[in-house]
């Protein structure tokens, strides 16, 4: 799953929240400077990992996608189920999206202290640009598509993964929202297992 995805499943606790935003920056050794919340953050955002690519609905997406995109269609595939929770945002959340995502911002920048380096700066983009926002609208999800194809080390296409969304994108909602459903129950499942083991 993608930054919106990871941050929505958090829930309102801030260490999850934290955690989970932080997760892909920290390699190896470096889980070690974090405890508490932000550590089950963390593990959490893996697991979540693990369970999204372990499911078979998001392998039929990633399978539609690899004949052209290759390694990089799991990567897109989180990229639109982003999409999707961002265009249904309201059958998820309370909360507006633009509200939520300008308080993701301002909480972040709270507690730069305990972000990563590549997680601070990535978040200098995040809000200038308002990703989390902008991943409602295809334009928006094709504009963080061709700007990860810039970074990214080896030809990738991501620049035009927008237009297979387009082509199935009937088939890629209707696998979200089963998927997401499966995720949300793993995660509740998921925080309750970390409290009862700290309990």
């Amino acid at each position: 799953m993608n930054y919106l995805a990871h941050l929505y499943l958090a829930g309102d606790n801030m260490g999850l929240r934290i955690g989970n935003f932080i997760a892909d920056h920290i390699r190896g050794k470096e889980i070690q400077n974090y405890e508490g919340d932000v550590l089950k953050g963390v593990l959490l955002h893996r697991n979540i990992d693990a369970f999204t690519d372990a499911h078979p609905l998001v392998d039929v997406g990633v399978r539609r996608l690899h004949g052209r995109f290759h390694k990089y269609a799991p990567v897109i595939t989180d990229i639109f189920y982003d999409h999707f929770l961002a265009k249904n945002w309201a059958n998820y959340h309370t909360q507006p999206l633009k509200d939520f995502s300008a308080q993701v911002y301002k909480d972040m920048q709270a507690n730069a202290v305990l972000l990563p380096e590549k997680a601070q700066n990535m978040l200098v983009y995040m809000q200038k640009y308002d990703w989390l926002h902008s991943y409602a609208e295809i334009d928006g999800i094709h504009k963080a598509l061709s700007g990860m194809a810039k970074r990214a080390k080896f030809e990738s296409n991501m620049e035009f993964a927008s237009e297979a969304l387009t082509q199935n994108y009937e088939q890629y909602e209707y696998e979200f929202s089963v998927f997401f459903g499966d995720l949300q129950n793993f995660v509740k499942t998921e925080i309750a297992r970390q409290n009862q083991a700290e309990a």
